[in-house]
């Protein structure tokens, strides 16, 4: 087939390339609506994108307690922080922690701009090999050496912020991704 064989005798394609055109455009929007239904059930369900995200609220929480809830699988911890915890957080040297964060790199500033150190949030998962460390305050070796959090498994210390101070576990507890919602509820995830 020539080049001039492409085009009719007024130089406009042929009745032969508007066929091939409409075939390959009808073939291209059948792949697409097969492939769409196959595309869309691989994405979360619209529950499962719910779970995805909870509200604390966090006025049920006094001085010196800590709320515990459960977020995709996994224990946070919400610590209403006294001031002497506060205080023994701020003291430690950053520079002689496995993972260095200061006390304030681990907070999220609430709806007026303004980290509030008394409420520590965090993923109650250890580093080391995922168990959940305990930490209730008043109760005697459950805060670890350093007043903040002790793992049973295998003896990882996270202090009053956190933060790993002695122990097999490789970083600090996680701080989940959270935003304030009111001044006293938080939307973790």
């Amino acid at each position: 087939m020539s080049d001039t064989d492409k085009f009719d005798e007024n130089g406009e394609p042929t009745r032969r390339d508007f066929i091939y055109i409409a075939t390959a455009a009808t073939a291209a929007v059948g792949a697409g609506a097969f492939a769409w239904p196959l595309v869309t059930q691989m994405s979360a369900a619209a529950d499962t994108r719910a779970a995805g995200s909870i509200e604390i609220d966090l006025s049920k929480i006094s001085e010196g307690q800590q709320l515990k809830v459960l977020w995709r699988g996994k224990p946070v911890f919400v610590r209403f922080r006294t001031q002497a915890e506060i205080d023994a957080a701020d003291a430690v040297d950053v520079a002689s922690l496995r993972d260095p964060q200061t006390d304030d790199d681990r907070f999220v500033p609430n709806t007026s701009g303004v980290i509030d150190k008394r409420l520590l949030v965090m993923v109650g998962v250890c580093t080391h090999f995922g168990c959940i460390p305990v930490g209730e305050q008043g109760k005697i070796d459950a805060q670890g050496k350093f007043g903040g959090w002790y793992c049973p498994c295998h003896g990882s210390h996270y202090d009053t912020s956190g933060r790993i101070r002695q122990g097999p576990a490789p970083l600090n507890l996680p701080i989940p991704e959270y935003t304030y919602i009111s001044d006293t509820v938080i939307k973790v995830g």
